[in-house]
């Protein structure tokens, strides 16, 4: 049998944060029938500090990698906050992330792979999703990364 989804993130020395309050007028989980829809998450570390940066101008690729991997922690604490339970994930349907990036800069997927390489491991199979990687010129209070995604429930 496998590893539970919170047992890989003990393994891994990973804490679920509680989830932040959304910061405008949006709710950041939406349940329709057997999916929910994850506002976009930013990326915040434990201690409340976000990762900020222009990727190709100043911020580097394993920079925004990590920054992505944050967003992806962030995305599971709001599935545990909105399920109680993690195993009630079926799978990761489609993540959709946004690059804080400059005008010339072309390696969105390697940045948001942060979060893809990070669901696989930690939730397997069931961690590989449809994506998008998006090229934009701001984020939120100047987010490095930014990551919402669709996931198909119990």
């Amino acid at each position: 049998m496998s590893a539970s989804i919170e047992d890989k993130l003990a393994s891994l020395g990973i804490t679920l944060p509680v989830p932040k309050p959304p910061v405008a007028n949006y709710v950041p989980v939406v349940r329709t029938g057997n999916l929910l829809f994850i506002s976009g998450q930013l990326p915040i570390d434990g201690e409340g500090k976000m990762l900020t940066g222009k990727l190709g101008a100043g911020t580097d690729i394993a920079a925004g990698q990590e920054a992505a991997k944050l967003c992806a922690i962030n995305l599971l604490a709001q599935m545990k906050a909105e399920l109680g339970d993690l195993e009630k994930v079926v799978r990761l349907v489609k993540l959709v992330a946004f690059v804080n990036s400059a005008p010339d800069f072309v390696d969105h997927p390697k940045v948001v792979n942060g979060a893809s390489d990070f669901f696989v491991e930690v939730m397997g199979d069931k961690g590989r999703h449809a994506r998008s990687a998006v090229g934009i010129a701001a984020l939120p209070f100047g987010a490095a990364v930014e990551v919402e995604a669709m996931v198909e429930v119990i």
